[in-house]
């Protein structure tokens, strides 16, 4: 059975830039978004794509805005980035070849636009790990050296 997705999403007040991140995640079965009281179109943005929208709890990790029993895996992103084709085509794959027993988590590369041009980070970030995980640095898993890097890059963008 191919392991199900889970990608949330930290938001406030990002509705300009939310579609372009909600475009890109068709490899992920489910999306949570964890709002921070905005104030704009986020929550319309997000019920046009047919996510989940859950209000942030402070200091509650990403696991703790599924449902207890949830199983699968989940992929943390912020608004303001965006999943590469590459990067999607890595998980549809993986999806497809995973031992989802497998509690080996996995990276990806960040590109974050500057106003200087396109900067690319040079180590990659733990960002899909099993919905069993337990260890965060806030909204974001603890960086794992052991973490498997997937094909493409997960953009960030400064601009709307």
């Amino acid at each position: 059975m191919m392991p199900s997705i889970t990608a949330i999403v930290h938001t406030s007040n990002d509705g300009l830039r939310l579609g372009r991140l909600l475009e890109t995640l068709y490899p992920c079965d489910d999306i949570v978004i964890v709002d921070n009281e905005s104030a704009d179109g986020t929550l319309t943005v997000a019920r046009d794509y047919g996510a989940t929208i859950v209000g942030a709890k402070p200091g509650a990790p990403p696991a703790g805005y599924l449902a207890p029993q949830s199983s699968g895996w989940i992929l943390c992103l912020d608004a303001r980035e965006a999943l590469t084709e590459s990067l999607a085509a890595s998980l549809f794959e993986w999806k497809s070849e995973a031992d989802s027993s497998s509690g080996t988590p996995f990276s990806v590369f960040l590109r974050e636009e500057t106003a200087e041009g396109w900067v690319e980070h040079p180590s990659a970030q733990t960002r899909l790990v099993p919905a069993t995980w337990n260890h965060w640095a806030g909204r974001f898993p603890t960086p794992e050296a052991s973490a498997v890097s997937l094909e493409g890059d997960l953009l960030r963008f400064a601009f709307p």
